[in-house]
């Protein structure tokens, strides 16, 4: 994503390329949810960006999301690279307070890894 310095933007950039080659269709038909991250670079609030996963268009983009999101998550760059890559249990890192989530739990919760592309081999 333009004009970022967290490392979650180019995991985001993935995302957003992924759903534009037409594999967006299942998770739109499977999740169907909108979803805005807002990802600090060190503390949760401090200096955060924010990106919108929209699983009903199949888009990502970055700025607040226009209207009310199904689901808002506020993370560290880190923990949401941790939590993207299956590394930490989304409900270890809500309950050790590392990610905190406002709006519909139902919508947070099919919000997993499974989402994202899987890294190719550079």
């Amino acid at each position: 994503m333009e004009g970022s310095n967290l490392k979650s933007a180019a995991l985001l950039e993935q995302l957003r390329v992924h759903l534009a080659s037409g594999a967006g269709e299942e998770l739109v038909e499977k999740i169907g949810f909108v979803y805005q991250l807002n990802i600090s670079p060190k503390r949760i609030g401090v200096d955060e960006e924010v990106f919108v996963v929209d699983l009903r268009k199949g888009v990502v983009s970055k700025g607040a999301y226009e209207g009310k999101p199904d689901a808002t998550f506020f993370f560290t760059d880190d923990d949401f690279l941790a939590i993207s890559s299956g590394k930490l249990n989304p409900q270890m890192a809500f309950i050790m307070g590392k990610l905190k989530i406002k709006g519909s739990i139902s919508a947070a919760q099919k919000f997993t890894p499974d989402i994202f592309p899987k890294p190719s081999k550079l």
